[in-house]
C-alpha cells in the first residue's frame, strides 16, 4: 500500500486482529473489509444516501470522505470523486486480469473499493465503495469516536 508518514496523518494506525474485528462487525462488512470481499451491485441504501454528511470506515469510524463529492455514477455502489485527504492507502490489484487500484481505510487498514479514472471533475476519479464498508452520519450529528 502506498504510505505516508505520521506527521501526514491526524490519526494513529489501528493495529488489531481480524479475529477481534471478526466478533465487531456484521459478516458481510467483515468479509469485504478483511477479506476484500464485493458487495453485489444495487444493494446499499447508501446508493440512494442524498443528505449532507459524512461517509466513515464501517470497521474504525475514520471519516473517509464528504457528502459533497458523492455522485450518480451508475454502476450499483456508492460512488466519490474525492476522498478526505491522508485518509486513505491504495494498492494495486491484479486479480481481474487486468491491473487496477484498491484502496483501504488508512487507519485500520480494511478495503473499501477499487478507484477508477472515469469519474467527474474536478478529479477525474471515481472512488467506487462497497456501502457494508461505510457508514453514513448526517450533519449535525456528531462523528462516532474513533473504535479501538
Amino acid at each position: 500500500m502506498t504510505m505516508e508518514t505520521s506527521a501526514d496523518r491526524d490519526f494513529d494506525r489501528l493495529e488489531k486482529p481480524k479475529s477481534e474485528w471478526r466478533g465487531e462487525l456484521p459478516p458481510e462488512s467483515y468479509h469485504v473489509l478483511f477479506e476484500e470481499g464485493t458487495e453485489r451491485a444495487g444493494t446499499s441504501p447508501l446508493n440512494q444516501e442524498k443528505r449532507a454528511g459524512t461517509f466513515v470506515c464501517a470497521a474504525c469510524n475514520l471519516p473517509l470522505f464528504t457528502s459533497e463529492t458523492k455522485y450518480e455514477s451508475g454502476t450499483g455502489w456508492p460512488s466519490f470523486y474525492d476522498p478526505i485527504p491522508g485518509h486513505l492507502e491504495t494498492k494495486r490489484d491484479f486479480l481481474l486480469f487486468w491491473p487496477r487500484t484498491e484502496y483501504h481505510c488508512a487507519r485500520c487498514g480494511g478495503h473499501q473499493g477499487h478507484v477508477f479514472n472515469d469519474g467527474p471533475q474536478p478529479t477525474g476519479k471515481r472512488y467506487c465503495n462497497n456501502g457494508v464498508a461505510l457508514r453514513f452520519v448526517p450533519e449535525g450529528e456528531s462523528l462516532p469516536p474513533l473504535r479501538e
